[in-house]
């Protein structure tokens, strides 16, 4: 819901901040008093071009913001997601204009107008102008049917096995465009194949055998050397291990003089065992050394052939692994390229059977629920004042002699949601034959056509926030309660702000604000404020009786208040 409108230097408004309640909002004022002006402020916000003649006079820049409580899901989410703007359950669209230049901001991030509109056409429609009326979109209609006819599930399958026809279709293709190249090439794949293969590198292989062919390399090294520390260490008259024993030994002799020797003669013992160890250690090493000419050359060769590998495919053995992987499919694919193709036409036949199944399917549902939809919509613009209107969902499919739905002897070209296009038609006189939605004449008729559509597509419409400007112009009476009650009904599903002037539609609101115009420092200035009870009684008798309010007319209002049905926001 539209939580708070605050607008600064936009035309005849010097600061105005409004803040609005869930349900059916009413606003009301004098003509003349600034209503048009609010819904021109609440238009840059929903992405329309700005124009500097509307700085107010005096004013540095315009600043129009709105904050919304939203429920950040769906296509509104991935819009935001994809942009780098952060999702909170509260979104702020802002619209700055200077003499020189205009901006956007979403939560504070700067965006471009067009991103803006974007997001605020999941938040909001406008009637009163056909650029933000979301009904007049003719992509939205075959949503609306599905919303209403609870297909939804239904459509998901169908977008699901298309995207996986789409997928298999997409590799045959490529499969195709590649079958010469594949040919040409065969014999150079079998080649790098055979190559690798001699060799067949093992992960981890080279480490290993970089390690041996040091060892064999330096064997002599190695033997002499461990064998000159072991008798350094352990096996000499003067040997390292035995000095030691001398010395812990005299040690202990002085420690039973003085205890203060303890320590050291510990520490002097633990020395001589470790070189005891380190001793063994190296007389196991050296008896384990291996003179081995045959295996070093041995390990040479190999190693060399790893480097011809390497040079070829890619520089490390683990490339060398992938390219393998990779040649050893283009081979196989080389080798029996009909079998391959038969076995992604056998997929492709199976996953198209099933797309066949569940499109057919959800084309026979919606028809089913484009029956209830004109029947009702009829039946509720009859109700708002317009007898006699015709009302058709039509629905068309087009025949493709490539298409991937079959239907006994004949195909279909099918999309994401199906077979089905889908568009709205009516017409509200007698002896014209229904048209378009989008080609029906502005004005108060296409308000109250579209009040009727999302009164009986409410459930099914995701929009959540509606503004209609004036619908109401040119009816009264009964038919102007009717367009309230209608209004109600709306204000269940979404949040309605209504500007009106007929006392039938202002007396069903739950909030109520008023429009008017003063005199400040010689300057005209734009009011928005909320009424109290007493002073929307006031108001509703001034739509009654004109501009002298009589106790006859706040009568006449209070009644009507009480009379009239409220969803309680």
């Amino acid at each position: 819901m539209l939580k708070r409108l605050y607008i600064r230097d936009f035309a005849l408004i010097e600061e105005l901040e409004v803040e609005f309640a869930s349900g059916l909002n009413i606003v009301t004022g004098e003509t003349g008093a600034g209503k048009s002006i609010i819904v021109g402020a609440l238009k840059l916000i929903l992405g329309d071009r700005a124009s500097t003649d509307t700085i107010r006079t005096g004013g540095r820049k315009t600043v129009v913001e709105g904050e919304f409580d939203v429920s950040v899901e769906g296509d509104l989410r991935a819009l935001l997601s994809e942009n780098s703007i952060d999702v909170f359950p509260t979104l702020i669209l802002r619209r700055e204009v200077t003499p020189s230049q205009s901006r956007a901001f979403i939560n504070d991030s700067p965006a471009t107008v067009s991103l803006l509109k974007q997001v605020a056409g999941e938040l909001v429609d406008l009637h009163g102008q056909h650029e933000h009326q979301s009904l007049l979109k003719v992509e939205r209609h075959l949503q609306l049917v599905d919303g209403f006819g609870g297909l939804d599930a239904l459509v998901k399958t169908c977008r699901d096995r298309y995207e996986m026809v789409s997928d298999i279709t997409e590799r045959r293709s490529e499969m195709l465009q590649r079958e010469q190249e594949l040919k040409q090439e065969q014999a150079l794949l079998e080649f790098q194949i055979a190559e690798i293969d001699a060799v067949s590198p093992l992960p981890g292989e080279e480490e290993l055998l970089e390690g041996d062919r040091r060892i064999l390399e330096n064997a002599e090294k190695l033997f002499e050397a461990t064998s000159a520390l072991f008798e350094l260490m352990y096996n000499s008259d003067t040997a390292i291990s035995d000095l030691l024993v001398r010395a812990r030994n005299e040690l202990q002799d002085l420690s039973r003089i003085d205890d203060c020797f303890d320590s050291v003669t510990d520490e002097i013992a633990s020395a001589q065992i470790s070189v005891s160890e380190a001793a063994s250690f190296l007389q196991d090493y050296n008896s384990r050394i291996e003179f081995n000419p045959d295996r070093l050359t041995e390990i040479r060769e190999r190693l060399i052939d790893f480097d011809g590998l390497k040079r070829k495919y890619g520089g490390t053995i683990e490339s060398v692994a992938l390219h393998r992987e990779d040649i050893g499919e283009r081979f196989r694919l080389a080798a029996d390229f009909q079998g391959a193709l038969n076995a992604v036409d056998a997929e492709f036949n199976k996953a198209s059977a099933e797309l066949s199944d569940v499109a057919l399917r959800l084309s026979a549902k919606r028809r089913a629920v484009a029956t209830q939809i004109e029947t009702a919509i009829v039946s509720e613009l009859d109700s708002l004042g317009m007898p006699q209107s015709q009302f058709e969902v039509r629905l068309e499919k087009r025949e493709d002699e490539e298409g991937w739905v079959r239907d006994g002897d004949k195909r279909y070209a099918v999309g994401p949601g199906g077979i089905d296009r889908g568009e709205f038609h009516i017409s509200t006189n007698p002896g014209v034959g229904p048209m378009p939605l989008k080609r029906v004449a502005s004005g108060g008729e296409i308000s109250r056509i579209m009040l009727a559509l999302k009164s009986i597509l409410a459930k099914s419409d995701r929009m959540p926030i509606l503004v209609f400007d004036e619908i109401d112009t040119g009816i009264s009476g009964s038919i102007a309660q009717q367009v309230g009650d209608c209004m109600v009904t709306l204000s269940t599903y979404h949040q309605i702000v209504a500007i009106t002037h007929l006392p039938q539609v202002a007396s069903a609101g739950d909030a109520h604000y008023k429009v008017s115009k003063r005199v400040h420092q010689g300057r005209p200035q734009i009011e928005m404020t909320r009424l109290t009870p007493t002073q929307r009684r006031a108001e509703i008798a001034s739509l009654l009786s004109g501009s002298e309010v009589t106790e006859a007319s706040l009568a006449s209002a209070r009644e009507l208040i009480e009379s009239r049905p409220h969803t309680g926001g």
